[in-house]
C-alpha cells in the first residue's frame, strides 16, 4: 500500500483559516461506509443519524497555550519554547526554536520576574528538557504568557482561546485539539442526552505528530508517534454495556477512535487503563469496538485520512473528499465535518 494512494488536490483557499461564528453552523457531510453514498448535511442534522442506546465519545482533553516567546539571557536572541509533555511539576519536553543554539545550561528570559527557564537536557530528536523557573501556579502564567499551538496550515493568530478548545475540554495537556469535537454546542449535547444516547468520556492528549507528513512510500513502513490515554472503568463500563444491549459507539474524532481500540481486546471489550499508545490504523485492521466516526476533513496523505479509509473504503473516502471539494466545504480543523456510519 502506497502513500501517494491517499493522495487528493485540495484548492488553498478550502483550508478553513478562522472557526465558525456558531461551532455547529459547519456543513456535514454524511457517508455511508459500505455503499459510499453521500449526502449533504449541516452538523446539527447529526442528531437525526443517532439512535436510542446509541453512546457517544468524546475526547475531553484540552490544548494548553503551549507556545512562549522568551529571549536568551546571553545574547538577546529571540526564542520560541513549544511545550511538549510535562515531565516534573517545572520541567517540560519541549521543541526549542533555533535549537542549534539553545545547548545545555542556556537560560531563556519569557517575562521579566514571571517566567525563566534553563535547557537541562538535549534529547536524541533534537527536543530539549527546559526546566522552569515561576513562583506562583504554573498553568495561569502560561495563561497570561502563552500563545496557542495552530497547526502549521493556519497562518492567522486565533483571537480568541477558548475556540481551539471544545466545550468539554477537561484535562489539559494537549498541543492539538480534537478537532471534530470543536462542532458540538453544549445545547447539542443535551439533545444528544435527550434522545436517550449515552455520553462516554475518554483522554488523549494530542502530540503534534498528528501533523507530520507520512515521508515514507510504503504505508506499513511509517511509525507512529506515541500520545498519552487514560479509560476510567466508568467509561469502560458504559461502551461495553452499549455494545452487549445492541447500541452502536459512535465516536468523534480519529483521537477517540484510537484511544478505545487502543484498550480493547480481540473479543471487542474495552478495558479501562492508561498508557501510551502508537496504534496505527490504515485499510486492513479491523475495527474491534467504533461503529460510527464523526470526523474533519484531513490531510492528503496524512494517517488520518487512512484511518477514516480502513472504516471504509479508500475509493469512498477519496470520492468523498472529490465531492467535498467540487461543493466547496471547508477543510481540516476550523473545517466542516463527515460522518462515517
Amino acid at each position: 500500500m502506497n502513500t501517494k494512494d491517499f493522495y487528493y488536490d485540495l484548492p488553498e483557499e478550502l483550508i478553513a483559516q478562522d472557526p465558525l461564528l456558531k461551532r455547529s453552523a459547519s456543513r456535514l457531510l454524511v457517508m455511508d461506509r459500505k455503499s459510499g453514498k453521500i449526502e449533504h448535511k449541516h452538523f446539527e442534522d447529526v442528531l437525526s443519524y443517532l439512535r436510542e442506546g446509541d453512546c457517544l465519545v468524546l475526547n475531553n482533553t484540552k490544548v494548553i497555550p503551549a507556545r512562549l516567546h522568551g529571549v536568551k539571557t546571553e545574547t538577546g536572541a529571540h526564542v520560541e519554547v513549544l511545550l511538549l509533555t510535562r515531565l516534573t511539576d517545572k520541567s517540560w519536553e519541549c521543541i526549542v526554536r533555533p535549537g542549534k543554539k539553545l545547548r545545555v545550561g542556556a537560560e531563556i528570559i519569557f517575562a521579566e520576574n514571571l517566567l525563566s527557564g534553563t535547557v537541562i537536557e538535549c534529547k536524541e530528536d533534537g527536543n530539549r528538557v527546559v526546566e522552569f523557573h515561576f513562583e506562583g501556579i504554573f498553568e495561569e502564567i502560561l495563561d497570561k504568557l502563552g500563545e496557542m499551538p495552530l497547526p502549521p496550515y493556519i497562518t492567522k493568530q486565533l483571537e480568541d482561546k477558548t475556540r481551539y478548545n471544545t466545550v468539554y475540554a477537561k484535562e489539559e495537556g494537549s498541543a492539538a485539539a480534537p478537532t471534530a469535537g470543536l462542532h458540538w454546542t453544549k445545547g447539542l449535547l443535551e439533545k444528544v442526552q435527550e434522545k436517550g444516547i449515552k455520553i462516554a468520556y475518554v483522554t488523549l492528549h494530542v502530540g503534534l505528530g498528528t501533523f507530520r507528513p507520512v515521508k515514507v512510500e510504503d504505508v506499513e513502513k511509517h511509525h507512529m508517534h506515541s500520545e498519552l490515554y487514560i479509560i476510567d472503568k466508568e467509561t469502560a463500563d458504559l461502551i461495553n454495556s452499549t455494545k452487549k444491549a445492541g447500541g452502536r459507539i459512535i465516536c468523534t474524532g480519529t483521537t477517540s477512535c484510537r484511544t478505545i481500540e487502543s484498550n480493547a481486546d480481540e473479543n471487542g471489550v474495552l478495558h479501562p487503563g492508561s498508557a501510551w499508545t502508537d496504534i496505527f490504523i490504515y485499510p486492513g485492521y479491523r475495527f474491534k469496538v467504533m461503529d460510527g466516526l464523526i470526523t474533519n476533513f484531513h490531510l492528503p496523505e496524512s494517517t488520518l485520512i487512512m484511518l477514516v479509509s480502513a472504516f471504509s473504503t479508500r475509493e469512498n473516502v477519496l470520492h468523498a473528499y472529490q465531492e467535498a471539494v467540487r461543493e466547496r466545504y471547508r477543510f481540516f480543523s476550523f473545517g466542516d465535518a463527515m460522518l462515517i456510519n
